[in-house]
Order: structure tokens, then C-alpha cells, then sequence
């Protein structure tokens, strides 16, 4: 049977989207709710392009063997995993001006069936989990007992006393705070409060990334301690400026890893005070490390004011991050040697007679 070349032209299109897609998380996650950090991890590149330039080869095999495990058994291979992105949203004041719990939610992304993962978890958790329908998804809730516990003496916790999983869609799970998930459950439906795209701009200023992060601290803490209003008022904020607003990433260029980063100082010679400030403490910092191959890696880190930023970068070459890994990874001497060294029996002394 021929197809009409509408149907053809349909089918390339929705293929070339689907892969454009798949390579900008920036795409995939502009219908996540409202956030004022993300941190942000792309698993897939980190596993199969940065991992073995810095791993032992027999450890990665292992990695690998313990991941085609995971596929078998879970259905998820981490190396698959194209994007983990960790959102923290904080709140004005309640009514009553008791301080509101910042809300958290982890999202996860990549090549799995987000519904086929939660039915094992149902089944794996049985009685432990409860299911909560709101709008058209299922969200199922597990109660953290320790937090749970705390929150009866700190009512701050109650919001966090109970964690939630629920599919945003086919390929995507959303893992968090339950007051998260419903609004990222309205943002992925269409509703309101979703991210804003200067947001994500900043976190994907590098859309090749291997991590980055990016928030805006003095705006938080404004809005978390009621310049700007209460949740049931608001306030004309006298705290508008973007002092403290921070970019941070690390990414791959020939045979170096790179560390990208700046934050905003508001003026020039602020940025120029801060600047001597760290400076000065990450040099006594760097000093008081005692593994070498940690402080290679902190040397090679520059920071320094430009404009209205501080701005830090480094270029570190994987050899020395490899040598770093192996390093941690090698039990040290003094832990070999009393791991090996054999139980040395107590000497008896000989007991003289007395003639």
C-alpha cells in the first residue's frame, strides 16, 4: 500500500521533532512548574561521553554489566537517562507569618516507560504507598516516617512529611513534595505558573553541559521572608535587584573538562569586593586540602570580576580528574596495612620458678 505524501510529510516532520526534541532539554522541560533554583544532570552524556575518558576500563565494564541488570529488572538503564533536573521553589509567608517550607521536586527524563516504572513501584511498595488522583494523572504518595515524625514538633515540615511520584508524561517522571507535583502537573497540562523561559535560558547558557545549575538566592530568601508580601497579600517589593543571581556548569572541550560560572555583583566595585573576599578564602581553602590531586584541580580554578559579575572558569585536563577518581577510589596505605595485616597473638611471658 503507497502513502500520500501529506501522511509522508507528517511522518518526517513528527520524526525530525521527536529527535530535535531529544537532544534540547531546554524544549523538554519548559512545561515544568515554576522554580527559583534548578540543578540539572544529563546522565546519558556524563555515563557514555565523559565516564570512560576517566574511569578505570574495568570498572566501566562493571558499570555497564550493572545497568544492563537495571534494564532487565526495572526497565530503566541509567546511560539512557537523557536529563535529571532537581527544582526548588520557595513561598511567601503564610497568613499567620510562620515560615513555608520551600517546595522540592526531581524530574527524570530519558528512554522509559514512566508508567510501566511506577506500576513496579506499586507493586514493589504495596501497603506503603497511597494513590491521589488530581486532574487526569494518578499521583502515589509515600510517608516519610522520620520526616513525619519531626513535622508533629516542627509543623515547617508537614509539606515534606510525604513524598510523591507521578508520570508527567510517557518518558518523564516527576518525584517530590505534593504541593509540587500538582502544580507540575498544571504546567504540563497547560495551566498556569509554568517555568519562566528567562529561567532556562540561564540554566542552558551551554546547551552541551554535562551539569549546570543556576538560582536566584536574594530573590528567594525576599520572598521567603515577606518582602514581598504574604500568600494571601502582596507587597511591593523593594528588593529588585539581581545581586546574587548565579550560573554555574561544566562541560567538555577536546580533552579538558570545563567549569563555567559567574554571579551577578550588581556594580562594578562590588563585584571587585567580593572578588578579594573569595579570592583570599579559597586560597587558605585550597592550602588546608591535603590530597594533591584535589588541589591541582582547585588551582586550576580563576575567578575574577568582570563588569558587574564575578566570574569563575577553569580548564582541568581528564587525566588529572582521572587521577582524582583513582585516587578516592584506592584504599589508602594505612587502611590496606591494617586490613592485611595478620592478628598478631599476645606474647606469653615465660614464668620463672623460684629456687
Amino acid at each position: 500500500m503507497k502513502l500520500k505524501l501529506p501522511l509522508l510529510t507528517a511522518i518526517a516532520i513528527l520524526a525530525l521533532a521527536s529527535q530535535i526534541f531529544a537532544q534540547n532539554p531546554q524544549a523538554a522541560l519548559a512545561t515544568l512548574p515554576e522554580a527559583d533554583a534548578l540543578i540539572y544532570v544529563s546522565p546519558q552524556r556524563i555515563l557514555n561521553e565523559a565516564a570512560p575518558r576517566v574511569m578505570d576500563p574495568a570498572e566501566l565494564t562493571k558499570a555497564r554489566a550493572a545497568f544492563a541488570d537495571m534494564k532487565k529488572s526495572a526497565g530503566v538503564d541509567p546511560s539512557t537517562i537523557e536529563y535529571l533536573v532537581i527544582a526548588v521553589r520557595f513561598h511567601k509567608p503564610a497568613a499567620d507569618l510562620s515560615f513555608v517550607a520551600p517546595d522540592i521536586m526531581a524530574v527524570v527524563g530519558g528512554d522509559f516507560s514512566s508508567d510501566s516504572l511506577m506500576t513496579l513501584g506499586q507493586l514493589y511498595l504495596q501497603d506503603k504507598v497511597r494513590v491521589e488522583k488530581y486532574g487526569s494523572k494518578s499521583i502515589t504518595l509515600m510517608k516519610i516516617d522520620p520526616i513525619a515524625a519531626q513535622a508533629e514538633k516542627n509543623p515547617i515540615l508537614k509539606p515534606l512529611a510525604e513524598i510523591g511520584a507521578v508520570p508527567l508524561n510517557a518518558n518523564s517522571l516527576a518525584i517530590g513534595n505534593l504541593r509540587y507535583l500538582k502544580s507540575a502537573i498544571d504546567a504540563a497540562e497547560g495551566g498556569n505558573g509554568r517555568i519562566s523561559p528567562a529561567s532556562l535560558e540561564s540554566l542552558f547558557r551551554d546547551p552541551n553541559a554535562l551539569i549546570a545549575a543556576s538560582g536566584a538566592p536574594l530573590a528567594s530568601f525576599a520572598k521567603s521572608f515577606g518582602f514581598m508580601g504574604l500568600e494571601n497579600t502582596t507587597r511591593e517589593s523593594r528588593c529588585d535587584t539581581p545581586f546574587g543571581n548565579f550560573y554555574a556548569a561544566v562541560t567538555m572541550t577536546g580533552t579538558n573538562f570545563t567549569l563555567r560560572g559567574a554571579m551577578n555583583a550588581d556594580n562594578p566595585d562590588t563585584a571587585k569586593i567580593i572578588n578579594n573576599l573569595l579570592s583570599g578564602l579559597m586560597q587558605q581553602g585550597i592550602s588546608s586540602i591535603p590530597d594533591k590531586n584535589a588541589q591541582t584541580i582547585l588551582k586550576a580554578l580563576k575567578m575574577f570580576a568582570r563588569e558587574n559579575e564575578i566570574v569563575w572558569e577553569a580548564d582541568i585536563p581528564e587525566k588529572t580528574v582521572a587521577d582524582f577518581i583513582r585516587s578516592q577510589s584506592t584504599p589508602k596505605k594505612d587502611e590496606q596495612a591494617t586490613s592485611s595485616a595478620p592478628a598478631k597473638r599476645p606474647v606469653r611471658k615465660k614464668r620463672t620458678r623460684k629456687q
